[in-house]
């Protein structure tokens, strides 16, 4: 995965936000300044889909269907699937905190491991790290995570004007 997400940021010309990589899927939040998702993503399944193969010495589809893409256009809604990506980990219960989980790019972005996959620089984090930490530690109202987790299925990301995290007031930044 590490090698693959290195060759799409260069090959594709994205911008890689947050990866985290579970037992059975991913969650990744990139940005595609040259429109060329559907390039980018079918490169990067297909080639981690032959290698996990491979590896596996499996004959069976790694993937069980396609990647859900969502168009996120505003900072606010950003936030949003940046804190449902890294908190994904903690929901399945497999750690207790954010930054435990070190198959994440948050665990590298935090000096816990070298990272080698070439994230883009993280003003939120880096700005205000304690806060930032305690934010994404923090468990969103169930019906508001229920609702980021739908709004990521649409064509476009949006929120009812409702869903705001209070917490994350205090997190403003002028650039991501």
């Amino acid at each position: 995965m590490e090698r693959q997400l290195w060759f799409i940021k260069n090959a594709y010309g994205v911008k890689i936000y947050a990866f985290v990589l579970m037992s059975n899927h991913f969650h990744l939040l990139i940005g595609t300044p040259l429109a060329n998702l559907s390039d980018v993503m079918e490169n990067f399944m297909g080639e981690t889909s032959r290698a996990l193969t491979w590896a596996g010495n499996r004959i069976n589809q790694t993937y069980c269907g396609r990647y859900h893409r969502c168009l996120i256009n505003k900072e606010h809604y950003f936030r949003h699937a940046y804190k449902y990506v890294y908190r994904n980990p903690v929901r399945a219960g497999i750690v207790e905190k954010v930054e435990q989980y070190k198959y994440s790019t948050l665990f590298g972005l935090l000096g816990m491991q070298h990272l080698l996959i070439p994230v883009e620089e993280d003003y939120l984090l880096i700005s205000k790290t304690e806060e930032t930490l305690e934010w994404l530690n923090s468990s969103p109202v169930i019906k508001d995570e229920s609702t980021i987790k739908s709004a990521l299925y649409k064509k476009i990301f949006t929120l009812p004007k409702d869903v705001m995290d209070k917490r994350e007031s205090h997190l403003e930044t002028d650039a991501l």
